[in-house]
């Protein structure tokens, strides 16, 4: 079964969100610790995706319109 961008781009945003909670709830006695830094950089490429699927679904969607 094949998912839709904007389905993926949903499931990978809350995924960013996800880690962003969980480096925000990391942090002890600074925020430069390894897990804090991975958290940021795992959900900053989340994100990435996230957006780049969005744009992805509004170009199909425009194709598809402009086939109609």
């Amino acid at each position: 079964m094949r998912f839709s961008p904007l389905v993926m781009a949903t499931v990978y945003f809350l995924v960013g969100v996800a880690f962003t909670y969980f480096g925000i709830q990391s942090i002890e006695d600074t925020v430069w610790n390894m897990m804090t830094i991975l958290m940021a950089i795992f959900a900053t490429f989340d994100f990435a995706i996230s957006f780049r699927l969005i744009r992805l679904h509004i170009r199909i969607k425009k194709a598809m319109n402009s086939k109609k």
